[in-house]
């Protein structure tokens, strides 16, 4: 059997790296067994930390930040800054909207139903969420939904929001990781922006 040269290595590595694949076979394809891969392999990692130590390591929002984090990662919406901080906007906004409101102890709504404190909780915690991250420069939209989550009760006590925000933290990693590997530029902390 006849040994590879480093080079060769190299190219062969290269050709098996998503930029590689693109050229070679239809991108929407290529891109669908990425982002399915990837979805999965979250998906599985984070349920079974959830599993493993019985709480909230995967949540609803958990959804679209990893289908954004495969599927557009040159966005900076995507970046793990993003991310990262625009889902702690998300949830100080909605325990702060429950603190307000009265509601921090207060059965979810999916149990007690939606009423006047609960509606001024989701709007308050949806109106500062949004205005939060675009006055920091963090946006990510997959946030919203985490407010919205904790403003109707659903996740409350802070030690689930502080594992909401590590499942987060698990997700970005994976994200650089398999992004990196697979030859997509995707940034370690936040999106460079060309001078």
């Amino acid at each position: 059997m006849e040994e590879k040269s480093g080079g060769e290595i190299r190219e062969l590595l290269g050709r098996l790296r998503l930029p590689g694949l693109i050229e070679r076979f239809p991108p929407r394809i290529i891109w669908a067994v990425f982002v399915f891969v990837n979805g999965f392999v979250t998906c599985a990692i984070l349920a079974s930390m959830a599993m493993a130590w019985k709480t909230t390591f995967i949540f609803p929002s958990l959804g679209p930040t990893a289908f954004m984090v495969f599927f557009n990662p040159a966005s900076a919406e995507s970046s793990p800054r993003n991310a990262i901080l625009g889902h702690a906007i998300g949830s100080l906004c909605g325990y702060g909207a429950l603190w307000v409101t009265g509601l921090v102890d207060a059965a979810p709504a999916t149990v007690s139903g939606v009423h006047d404190p609960r509606i001024v909780a989701a709007a308050v915690s949806l109106a500062t969420t949004g205005a939060f991250m675009i006055l920091f420069g963090v946006v990510h939209p997959p946030a919203a939904a985490t407010t919205v989550i904790i403003s109707l009760g659903i996740i409350t006590a802070p030690v689930h929001l502080l594992i909401i925000e590590l499942a987060v933290v698990v997700l970005a990693i994976q994200a650089i990781v398999v992004n990196r590997v697979a030859g997509v530029d995707y940034p370690v902390w936040a999106r460079r922006v060309s001078p």
